[in-house]
């Protein structure tokens, strides 16, 4: 067999697709977000504007942020040393833990090394855990989710995206004295719409069932502390298991589990993904506990996060640009094709000089291929105008269908 055919067969089926996907090569330059130095394949560099970094608050800029990991570094060195089961569990890993904890208003924390791998462990440990466990999963998870629940062998059903009724449905017809887990997220990403958390709560004591809400696109941004949109609405002290992510407002990396200290520890002890990997560096979990306390002080962040995705999303409408229903920080604009998102996307680096990278399938399904801006505190009006101006000259200029101009 050729091998390597075989792969360049795989590479030359996306990319006639039209997906094929290009990585930017950009230099973040501390103190200047979310301007970045843009290296191109000829060697050449110019500077750029990035509009789709998940870092939303600008935290991976924050002065303090910065001197805890060099703080860090200083007192204990670069690596952890091993798994957190073998030398790998510091000062630094416990603190982390028990900012998040009281973050959350909960028992206990579990950090892992990545957003994904906190929901893939969680959720297939849960299965082992809980004989019997039915998985109830919306219909738009993250692919960590599905990944987590996929690879726990055990019962699942999906329900219809953010449909309470068809939730319900499958609730009712599940074995009365089988233990359930509803898993679900509260803003999702692609389209930034947002889960009924207090309903789904709701649902879940009605039918006996634990509550698993993924918060990686909510913790740092929503909530009088950052802890999310469960604390926004007044429930998080009834949602089960949280999941977040260090790596997006938080400006670090790492992913978390919050909820009773017997859950977690359970997991701690069962959950492959955290046992078998090395633990995340010191630098990382003190800037990452930084982090997360400045944040807590600091909603006028938030505040002005969230006018800035407003204020996008309104000057798109007024031109007709399809932006879909968002009720999030996130402006997702609707292309719906493949080669045309690339294009796009193309022009307005290269033409423009702003970076947002186009979202095409498996991410989004076919079809619904789009523009992901995350405008943050830190875009300002200028910035905006030179977006809006360019979309709106690159809409007509590539004959992409509009929508009637919401004033």
């Amino acid at each position: 067999m050729d091998y390597n055919a075989a792969f360049e067969a795989a590479i030359d089926a996306v990319r006639k697709e039209g997906r094929y996907r290009v990585f930017a090569n950009l230099k973040r330059h501390r103190g200047a977000f979310p301007r970045a130095t843009w290296q191109r394949e000829d060697g050449s560099e110019r500077d750029v504007t990035v509009w789709c970094s998940n870092d939303y608050l600008g935290q991976g800029q924050n002065p303090v942020v910065i001197e805890a990991m060099h703080r860090a570094i200083d007192e204990a060195g670069s690596g952890s040393g091993g798994t957190r089961n073998i030398s790998g569990t510091t000062w630094y890993h416990n603190e982390l833990e028990a900012e998040l904890a009281d973050l959350h208003h909960k028992e206990a924390a579990l950090v892992f090394s990545s957003g994904y791998v906190a929901n893939e462990a969680t959720l297939t440990t849960l299965y082992k855990i809980l004989p019997g466990l039915i998985i109830f999963s919306d219909a738009l998870n993250h692919a960590s989710m599905i990944a987590g629940i996929r690879n726990g062998g055990g019962a699942r059903h999906v329900f219809r995206h953010n449909d309470l009724a068809h939730l319900e449905e499958l609730l009712a017809a599940a074995p009365v004295n089988a233990p359930k887990l509803i898993a679900f997220e509260s803003v999702y990403s692609m389209d930034g719409d947002i889960a009924d958390i207090a309903g789904t709560i709701a649902l879940a004591k009605k039918y006996n069932a634990l509550t698993y809400i993924d918060e990686v696109h909510a913790v740092g941004l929503y909530g009088e502390r950052g802890a999310g949109v469960a604390e926004r609405d007044g429930v998080m002290d009834q949602i089960d298991i949280i999941e977040g992510t260090l790596g997006k407002a938080f400006g670090m990396m790492g992913g978390y589990i919050a909820g009773k200290a017997a859950m977690c520890d359970a997991i701690r002890l069962w959950a492959s993904g955290f046992i078998f990997t090395t633990s995340l560096p010191p630098a990382v979990m003190a800037g990452a506990a930084a982090s997360v306390r400045w944040l807590k002080a600091h909603n006028e962040r938030r505040i002005a996060h969230q006018e800035r995705a407003q204020t996008l999303m309104r000057r798109f409408r007024e031109l007709g640009i399809p932006v879909l229903p968002s009720v999030s920080h996130i402006v997702p604009v609707l292309v719906g094709n493949p080669v045309h998102c690339k294009m796009i996307s193309d022009m307005l680096l290269n033409d423009f000089n702003i970076y947002v990278q186009p979202i095409n399938y498996p991410t989004v399904p076919k079809g619904t291929e789009r523009l992901r801006f995350t405008p943050s505190p830190d875009h300002d009006d200028d910035m905006m105008d030179e977006l809006v101006k360019a979309m709106d000259k690159l809409w007509s200029h590539c004959n992409v269908a509009r929508m009637p101009a919401v004033a």
